[in-house]
């Protein structure tokens, strides 16, 4: 499988080439703080599959083994790795591919540190833009 994204301005762009081997919705508070959102969805890959095919990441130590890669233009959030509980191996973040929905999610993960309301919000109701007026 190909896919292909990037960050939010252009700077960064990326290339997978090789098959997903999971992707997961992540509610740890790490990623939550990270990204300022209540979760963030991950499909992991083997690292030799990913390549930058424009521009350069910035590196962020946001653990004592995680590293955090990300556009230093606008600061999207692109990749994670951590070579020792993930050796081998990268996380890319899903909703910045082309198309995020060629591959579900499958599972939800640190829901220990999950925010609670997140449990129900899907029950929320939904506009197609904003709510009227």
């Amino acid at each position: 499988m190909i896919i292909e994204g990037g960050c939010h301005c252009g700077a960064v762009r990326y290339r997978i080439d090789g098959d997903a081997m999971t992707h997961a919705l992540c509610h740890c508070t790490d990623c939550r703080r990270n990204a300022g959102a209540p979760m963030v969805s991950w499909t992991m890959f083997p690292a030799a599959a990913v390549r930058v095919t424009r521009g350069a990441t910035k590196t962020y130590a946001s653990s004592e083994n995680g590293r955090r890669h990300f556009c230093a233009d606008c600061g999207t959030g692109l990749f994670y790795t951590n070579a020792v509980q993930l050796p081998g191996i990268i996380d890319v973040q899903s909703a910045t591919f082309d198309d995020p929905e060629l591959i579900p999610p499958q599972a939800h993960i640190q829901v220990a540190e999950r925010i609670g309301w997140m449990v129900k919000a899907h029950e929320l109701p939904t506009f197609e833009r904003f709510p009227p007026g």
